[in-house]
């Protein structure tokens, strides 16, 4: 690590993200902040679960989708399980769709539909952690909370020139970052160190002649700050199988099953299947004579890839699945599905 010739400014941070502050539908933006508006921490919540492991691009559509449906915790707090879940459907990460509606309730049942307003109220929630709590107390409450995300933890590596691999780096990394945490409009800060991050001071080109920071990064001056963070390398993601069974009736109705709640994909509508291991068992959940596709449907999961093999079957309307219930071809849509269940239905019209 080197040592800065001049400790970074936040006003200077700040004057740069008035000017050019990212516009997202779930943002109060400089101007409307300076003259009183507030943040809603409904939706600055919703953006946050949102955009765990998810890029601000992907998310767009679903948060406009989600809060024109459910304008209010209120409102997502009464909607029905399986409406919430087939609109996070493409998102991935099931879990945060269940936690979301586990926090609404909370929130609607225990604080009166009001979002509490200190960090250790918020962590205290269904599926807050201290990166979402302390982003929520910042930008929602203007609370000098330390938010630390990947952008952020590329910021301070670059600053501080430190080159202590990631994960290892995060407890040094934050306490760069709380260091620097102002006082003054923190809520404001903490969009600004991120947008920094995005759209400057990025992975592999950062534009360091634009940087409010420049005079201040160890890294530049030591000319090191396309090699940071560095990051300790990752295990290789193991490959599991399963088999994925498509029946469908004579009448186009479809066989689904709802998934158990716990693990992934969890409470979800999909195709019956095998458990997902090294070698899959057979377990058709209909009598029926089953075609095996060429093609197999390959997805990748955070720690490992899956690779399903397809079986189709047309069955009778009298018979009766051992397991599933079928759903009408009316009601059926596969943008409803898990995106490795989509794959799956995709193989069967040849795409």
């Amino acid at each position: 690590m080197s040592d800065l010739r001049d400790p970074p400014d936040p006003s200077l941070l700040l004057e740069w993200y008035d000017r050019h502050a990212r516009q997202m539908p779930w943002r109060v933006g400089p101007k409307a902040r300076a003259q009183g508006m507030w943040p809603d921490p409904y939706r600055v919540w919703m953006s946050e679960i949102m955009l765990q492991q998810t890029t601000v691009a992907a998310v767009k559509s679903y948060f406009e989708a989600f809060t024109t449906r459910w304008p209010t915790v209120s409102d997502l707090a009464q909607a029905e399980d399986a409406d919430v879940m087939a609109a996070w459907a493409g998102l991935g990460y099931y879990a945060r769709a269940r936690n979301l509606l586990k926090c609404a309730r909370v929130v609607q049942h225990d604080h009166a539909g009001v979002f509490p307003n200190t960090y250790d109220g918020l962590i205290a929630l269904p599926g807050i952690g201290p990166y979402t709590a302390a982003a929520i107390a910042s930008i929602a409450f203007d609370l000098p909370e330390t938010v630390l995300d990947g952008n952020v933890e590329r910021v301070m590596a670059r600053l501080y020139d430190d080159h202590t691999p990631l994960p290892a780096a995060k407890p040094v990394l934050m306490q760069y970052a709380s260091a620097l945490t102002p006082q003054t409009r923190p809520g404001c800060y903490a969009q600004a160190v991120m947008d920094l991050g995005a759209t400057i001071c990025t992975p592999r080109n950062p534009a360091c002649g634009l940087c409010p920071w420049r005079k201040s990064c160890a890294a530049w001056d030591a000319g090191t700050a396309k090699e940071l963070p560095k990051k300790s390398p990752k295990k290789r993601k193991p490959t599991r199988f399963g088999i994925a069974y498509l029946a469908r009736r004579v009448d186009g109705a479809w066989l689904l099953e709802q998934r158990p709640d716990s693990g992934l994909l969890g409470g979800m509508l999909g195709w019956p299947g095998s458990d997902w291991g090294d070698a899959p068992t057979e377990d058709p959940p209909i009598r029926a004579e089953w075609r095996t596709l060429p093609a197999e449907a390959r997805h990748t999961f955070t720690h490992f890839h899956l690779r399903l093999t397809v079986k189709t079957a047309l069955v009778p309307m009298d018979r009766a699945p051992a397991r599933g219930m079928f759903i009408e071809p009316d009601t059926f849509d596969p943008n409803d599905l898990p995106t490795v269940m989509r794959k799956a239905h995709a193989l069967t019209l040849g795409k």
